[in-house]
């Protein structure tokens, strides 16, 4: 019968075949047991949706025979999910000290997909158990009512300390607030800047947000007064930019990673998302149209420094789950998991972010 020593020496021969490490040196190798009945590995990956559980399972099993002997029993290789507490910035944000990472969902232009992203990401979030909200800050085309079919839904509002907090909805593990909740939709919202922004502050100060690791802020195409509320109110996290491949999209995208890499603003950009990337049509689920042009967000992310944290494609199944508020991510299917691979990117992202730079602060315009 072979030592613990021994096993865990022969399990530093298995290489990660992406993170090129031996699995005991990523500490993914948590739990090493030997009994009459045989070795029992416990392997917990750095990410749910690790694409190379199984081909590592099945070099454990040849190494462990390789290095004790073929007469080695291997009774179990356990593979348990990570539990992630994310880490949060060394200054809490002062307007919502519960919420851990506050980041901004933007787009340089309309017409992207920003609000689909932003929602499907955040049910993503939720269905790893992160406790996640999503503020609906596009003032003035609040579509997230429909994504989350909620066109009825009027927020409780409820005294507490002396105050007024606004209950949010909360759906598919989601807290949600939107303008939309307040407004008829058949209504066209014309506020000036003022007016806009001072509602955009009750929603985050009055909001009842209570703990949360993230809160995503979905917030209108271009660089308008609704961002700078948002950097001025709470300390911002960092900012995703999303885009399609189009040239025409590109170029605006550009404009808002400025807007966020600016010495005024100073957020941090956590990443492009490339939306639209191909159509794959129902019928022909191998099939790949680049429509809109090919990589044009990839080629960004190498041109602007940023990563780039996912490539969505247009499936019929994310504009039908947009409209009858059935998100794709709620799915298994290759377009939901496309939105959990996006979730585990951005809190990686944030994780990196939150460790090596200093916390955001509140902008401060004269």
């Amino acid at each position: 019968m072979s030592s613990e020593k021994e096993i865990i020496k022969a399990l530093e021969k298995v290489t990660h075949p992406e993170k090129k490490k031996n699995i005991v040196e990523l500490g993914i190798v948590t739990e090493v047991k030997q009994d009459v009945d045989g070795i029992t590995i416990t392997i917990v990956p750095e990410r749910s949706n690790d694409p190379f559980i199984s081909s590592i399972k099945s070099s454990v099993t040849r190494v462990l025979k390789e290095e004790l002997g073929n007469d080695t029993v291997i009774k179990e290789i356990k593979v348990q999910p990570r539990t992630i507490v994310p880490k949060q910035a060394a200054k809490p944000n002062n307007s919502l000290p519960g919420v851990k990472n506050i980041v901004a969902v933007s787009s340089g232009k309309g017409g992207v997909g920003k609000t689909t992203i932003a929602v499907n990401l955040a049910v993503a979030l939720a269905r790893k158990g992160y406790k996640t909200g999503l503020l609906d800050a596009d003032i003035f085309g609040p579509s997230v009512p429909i994504m989350f079919n909620a066109r009825d839904y009027k927020p409780e509002v409820r005294r507490e300390d002396d105050a007024d907090k606004i209950v949010p909805l909360l759906k598919y593990g989601v807290k949600v607030l939107s303008i939309g909740f307040f407004v008829d939709p058949a209504d066209a919202v014309v506020w000036r800047g003022p007016m806009a922004s001072n509602f955009l502050k009750q929603l985050i100060t009055q909001g009842d947000w209570g703990e949360l690791d993230y809160l995503l802020v979905d917030l209108p195409p271009g660089t308008s007064d609704i961002h700078l509320t948002l950097v001025q109110e709470v300390a911002v996290t960092g900012a995703i930019v999303v885009s399609t491949p189009q040239a025409v999209a590109l170029a605006d995208a550009i404009k808002g990673i400025s807007m966020f890499r600016s010495d005024k603003i100073n957020v941090p950009v956590l990443g492009l998302v490339e939306n639209m990337s191909w159509f794959t049509p129902q019928e022909l689920p191998d099939n790949k149209y680049y429509i809109f042009g090919k990589d044009g967000c990839k080629k960004l992310a190498e041109e602007m420094d940023v990563p780039l944290l996912g490539q969505i494609p247009i499936v019929q199944s994310i504009c039908e789950g947009s409209d009858n508020g059935n998100p794709v991510a709620l799915e298994d299917s290759l377009s939901g998991k496309a939105f959990a691979i996006l979730a585990d990117n951005l809190v990686d992202k944030i994780d990196l972010r939150n460790r090596d730079q200093e916390a955001t602060e509140r902008v401060k315009i004269s």
